[in-house]
């Protein structure tokens, strides 16, 4: 493995990392700087496809809708394989998220196990996530205090 391979993919986690990091601190704007103008970004729940969204500007859109509904975010990553071919790479990426939403005055905590499928692109030296494709395998749902 050579040295721009191992650049490569420590600045593709790196991304992976920054979307969860930007995102449970509520900065969408911040966050579609990790993605191409032209990104599409689908939603897959239980095996079925629940969002489809293209575009920089409908998906900031979508992701502050949702983000008005949650009153905390915590995410955490785990395993990322990338493959890396020149300018552009594949990768899958897992992570545990937790969301926070209040319903009939009580806090409702939802977890969830992602499977992300993702298409980068390097540009002017700079690794975006052009398509995303999420996977939300296990979904469970509970009142916390």
């Amino acid at each position: 493995m050579t040295l721009e391979i191992l650049k490569a993919k420590e600045d593709l986690r790196n991304l992976i990392d920054e979307y969860a990091y930007l995102s449970d601190e509520w900065k969408i704007s911040e966050v579609m700087n990790l993605f191409t103008p032209d990104v599409t970004y689908k939603v897959h729940m239980n095996g079925a496809l629940v969002a489809d969204v293209s575009g920089r500007e409908n998906m900031e859109q979508d992701f502050n809708f949702h983000a008005s509904q949650v009153k905390t975010y915590f995410t955490l990553n785990g395993q990322h394989t990338t493959k890396i071919d020149g300018d552009t790479a594949t990768g899958i990426s897992f992570a545990q998220i937790k969301m926070i939403r209040e319903a009939d005055g009580k806090n409702v905590l939802t977890d969830y196990s992602v499977k992300y499928d993702d298409y980068y692109v390097k540009q002017n030296e700079k690794w975006f996530i052009k398509d995303r494709v999420a996977h939300f395998l296990i979904i469970e749902t509970r009142s916390i205090s």
